[in-house]
């Protein structure tokens, strides 16, 4: 009687129980798409929580002299965080090294013992296999190679594993986002495909994925990868035309049950902020309202900045991140990953403030005093100002892709779904990946400074971003305590050895099974009115491994890829995966300097 009694007796606004409350306040702030997934309303109530990871040795790795890519950017970012004090918001985590068997859930066997094995050292003694995995100007062999995979593979998969299990709402992993590397291959400084082998881990908790990418460069690897899958939207912008990796055009919209979901969005160069989001915006809240993802993999590039190193484009660091915090009120799941950016100290500047966005600040404009305030002069803002370059993408073009890119999205039947199925054990667990409460207590702190000025020729750059190789000294201003086994830069001694025939990889009955390396015969002709690469007879298209692995995952996901071509043809079968140039431009090859 008394709880009839209650339950009819008036009850004030004010006194709803604290779940009702919530909810009510859920409910009044809702942003559009938010309740497209009844799964994860109640992680998105209030305040999103984020995970952060960074291991202290991923800056001491060193792609060698005058090249482009220098993961020291990822532990100026750091560094920025810190003195912000932004990183106090967040969950921060060393990821666990990923393991050769993790990364053959996308990569060959073959190409990952490779890259296990090789060091400079002996690198001379193989050289089919280098230029077999295409580890050459772009992608060259240095110290620590593999455990540098490790570390930034590790934390990609890691990060998905917190979402698959609802721990986190948004994951940070500036360190990842290398979007180049295929299935057998090494490609435009990437080796390891982080991105793919998250999106693999994402896809055995979630339906369907969605792939953002903002790099200048095509993000050839991942869609490639889920060309001829539903199960993924992969969406690209970047500069298309006598460019890396010279695929991406827009009429490469993917094929058999991924028809329409690969998007490409072919830009000139000199686009500013105005056109950039001209275009994002519209085109992605129309993939968000058709494809409906229960989670975001967003790759956000640094090098479409302006003044990039490599870059054409004339984007500023609020134009770049107004693309992520657009996507951060559609309340999905988010996993953020770095990528290209090869003006360091812009690249800092960027992820440093996208990382605020995420945390719902607007970053002072002036920067704290840190470790790398030399970097910054001589103004020592965190904002760059474009420059007067001409922005070639014309109105009259950026209405042609916008609306043609709309048309192909409305021919797809909304929210493409999968039976159930059981969930394959997580890639890694709790315990492995490693909590840090407190970086401040030996990052950025007086004991860092003190090690520094002990080698100041470490810490100045000379002209620019030149920034020579890392000082193994910077190890003392990372944000986590010494003492980890995996010392970055540490020549590996081979557990095996490979000849120049062949590769040695592990078999299923503890022996091991011999590759003959040879050499692979590419060619490019004329299928209907799109050239498609010709793939070595050996070797299975990427598309068709990443979709083996989804069926290891899921259910199955129908008939596998068809080839053209006859199986008995000497010159191997047909892809039907978008264009390749194996003659076209090197990355590097639109290298113009610091100077900018």
């Amino acid at each position: 009687r008394g709880l009839r009694a209650a339950r009819t007796r008036p009850r004030p606004c004010s006194s709803l129980s604290p779940r009702r409350e919530r909810n009510r306040r859920r409910d009044r702030t809702t942003a559009p798409g938010a309740a497209w997934s009844t799964v994860r309303t109640h992680t998105m109530a209030g305040k999103q929580k984020i995970s952060y990871f960074y291991d202290p040795d991923v800056g001491n790795f060193y792609y060698g002299q005058g090249h482009p890519m220098k993961p020291h950017r990822v532990r100026m970012t750091h560094n920025l965080l810190l003195h912000y004090g932004i990183y106090k918001e967040m969950e921060l985590f060393r990821p666990a090294l990923a393991s050769a068997e993790d990364m053959t859930q996308f990569h060959s066997d073959e190409y990952v013992e490779f890259l296990r094995l090789i060091t400079p050292d002996n690198q001379h003694e193989h050289m089919r296999q280098l230029k077999r995995f295409n580890c050459a100007e772009d992608c060259p062999v240095f110290d620590g190679l593999f455990n540098f995979c490790q570390i930034y593979t590790g934390g990609s998969v890691g990060g998905a594993v917190r979402l698959n299990h609802k721990q986190t709402d948004t994951v940070v992993n500036w360190a990842g986002g290398l979007h180049h590397a295929k299935k057998n291959e090494a490609s435009g400084f990437c080796y390891i495909n982080d991105i793919v082998l998250a999106i693999l881990e994402l896809l055995k908790a979630h339906q369907r994925v969605l792939y953002i990418d903002i790099d200048i460069h095509h993000g050839d690897g991942v869609e490639e990868a889920f060309y001829t899958t539903d199960r993924v939207m992969t969406v690209s912008f970047h500069k298309f035309g006598e460019y890396f990796p010279g695929t991406g055009h827009l009429q490469d919209v993917g094929q058999h049950k991924g028809k329409y979901y690969s998007v490409n969005v072919p830009l000139k160069d000199g686009i500013d902020d105005e056109s950039y989001n001209l275009l994002f915006k519209p085109i992605m809240a129309k993939v968000m309202e058709m494809y409906a993802p229960d989670a975001v993999v967003f790759q956000s590039g640094a090098d479409s900045l302006t003044g990039d190193r490599l870059g054409c484009f004339n984007l500023s660091i609020r134009g770049h991140a107004e693309c992520l915090k657009y996507m951060t009120t559609f309340q999905v799941p988010l996993l953020v990953l770095g990528g290209g950016g090869y003006t360091i100290r812009n690249v800092a500047r960027c992820w440093t403030y996208e990382t605020g966005c995420l945390l719902g600040h607007e970053l002072e404009d002036k920067m704290p005093t840190n470790d790398y305030s030399e970097y910054f002069g001589p103004t020592h803002t965190l904002q760059i100002q474009p420059s007067n370059m001409e922005n070639q993408n014309t109105p009259e073009y950026l209405e042609g892709v916008r609306n043609r890119i709309l048309e192909n999205l409305s021919k797809i039947p909304p929210k493409p779904s999968v039976p159930f199925h059981d969930v394959p054990p997580d890639a890694f667990t709790e315990d492995q990946m490693e909590v840090k409460e407190d970086p401040d207590e030996v990052g950025g702190g007086a004991e860092a400074n003190a090690a520094r000025r002990a080698n100041p020729d470490s810490i100045y750059p000379d002209e620019g971003d030149v920034d020579d190789k890392p000082s193994r000294r910077d190890h003392a201003a990372t944000a986590f305590p010494d003492g980890d086994k995996h010392k970055a830069g540490a020549k590996e001694e081979p557990r095996e050895t490979f000849g120049e025939e062949a590769v040695s990889v592990p078999g299923s009955g503890g022996g091991a099974d011999v590759v003959t390396a040879k050499e692979e015969a590419e060619g490019t002709f004329e299928l209907g009115e799109a050239a498609v690469a010709r793939a070595p007879d050996d070797e299975m298209p990427a598309a068709a491994a990443a979709e083996d692995a989804i069926d290891a995952i899921t259910a199955p996901l129908g008939a596998a890829m068809e080839l053209d071509g006859t199986a008995g043809e000497e010159a191997g079968v047909v892809s039907l995966l978008p264009p390749r140039s194996p003659a076209g431009p090197s990355i590097m090859a639109n290298d113009h300097g610091d100077e900018r």
